[in-house]
């Protein structure tokens, strides 16, 4: 019998910092939310040398060769990606396929998960615990950024988000995010985030934001997450040529939709890609129908999406030797 395992990781949206200033001691924090779609799928099964292909399959290999050379010096394995997030389009992709190639591994070699350490010995963690908490619990996560000892910033807080809200994405591939030392280079470069920002942000998030998704109430869920968005982008800003957004074409949709009724506006990470919540998907897809003609004149793509509330889904199959 020949052991495999299967990992499939959701996509995320960051939907933003929550202490860019660390005057308290502790730096970035977050907030964000796994979704339904798209997804990293894996398999891995025991092989007598490391291999990896499929989307992906470059990167793959290297987070296969860290992950076993630290877990399974003794172990070899073939690793599969059947399916993979779109690279450097604000969804976690890479944390996603480091934690899934993680999770695989350990399955196989009986050790107990943890995304958490993970993420640390993949550098996945710098600035946010969100791609690890989400990667475990799905749903719509706060951590509580980095601190001095900090491996993996920790998550503090978790909430269901409402089945029947619903998310639409607004995609520009011509675009593309910041990423690797482009994105290291931008933040060093940032000055530090006011306090009275800092503390905005953190307001919004402790006394509108969480307590409207506990209550299922949109309209002050949409309203704190659309000015936490605001702060946010013109904080990051001069790394985006002076803008919100990584593109300007996704910028002038999102703001379309907000004046047709959608709430909660913003950027996923650097983007490109946006978003922006609807109540329901009767009202998502009304939405969609008005605007079709301005996203195809302006190349966009779009696509609906709902909150996932379970973490990654784990399994392991063993097949007949032939």
């Amino acid at each position: 019998m020949s052991a495999q395992v299967s990992v499939t990781a959701a996509a995320r949206l960051h939907l933003g910092f929550l202490d860019m200033n660390g005057g308290l001691g502790r730096k970035f924090g977050g907030i964000g939310l796994a979704l339904d779609s798209p997804a990293t799928i894996i398999s891995l099964k025991p092989a007598l040398k490391n291999s990896a292909n499929g989307p992906e399959s470059e990167r793959a290999r290297r987070l296969l060769s860290i992950t076993q050379e630290v877990l399974a010096p003794s172990s070899h394995f073939q690793l599969t990606v059947h399916h993979a997030i779109p690279a450097h389009s604000g969804l976690g992709s890479g944390t996603q396929l480091a934690l899934a190639i993680a999770a695989a591994l350990r399955s196989l070699e009986n050790l107990p998960l943890n995304s958490a350490a993970d993420a640390a010995m993949l550098s996945r963690g710098a600035r946010s615990g969100l791609g690890a908490g989400l990667f475990e619990q799905g749903g719509f996560v706060v951590d509580g950024g980095r601190g001095a000892s900090t491996l993996t910033p920790p998550v503090i807080s978790r909430t269901p988000f409402p089945q029947e809200w619903r998310a639409i994405l607004v995609h520009d591939r011509e675009a593309v995010g910041l990423h690797d030392s482009e994105e290291k280079e931008a933040f060093a470069a940032l000055a530090p985030l006011s306090p009275a920002a800092s503390g905005e942000i953190c307001r919004l998030v402790l006394m509108q934001l969480m307590p409207a998704l506990a209550e299922n109430e949109f309209a002050p869920f949409g309203a704190a997450l659309t000015r936490i968005q605001e702060i946010v982008g013109d904080y990051f800003s001069p790394a985006q040529k002076n803008s919100r957004y990584t593109s300007k074409k996704v910028e002038r949709l999102i703001m379309r939709l907000g004046e047709l009724g959608a709430a909660g506006l913003g950027q996923t990470s650097w983007g490109p890609t946006g978003f922006a919540f609807t109540e329901s998907e009767i009202s998502a897809r009304i939405i969609l129908e008005q605007t079709a003609d301005e996203v195809r004149s302006l190349g966009l793509t779009t696509t609906l999406h709902r909150g996932l509330n379970t973490g990654a889904k784990i399994e392991q199959c063993f097949a007949q030797i032939a």
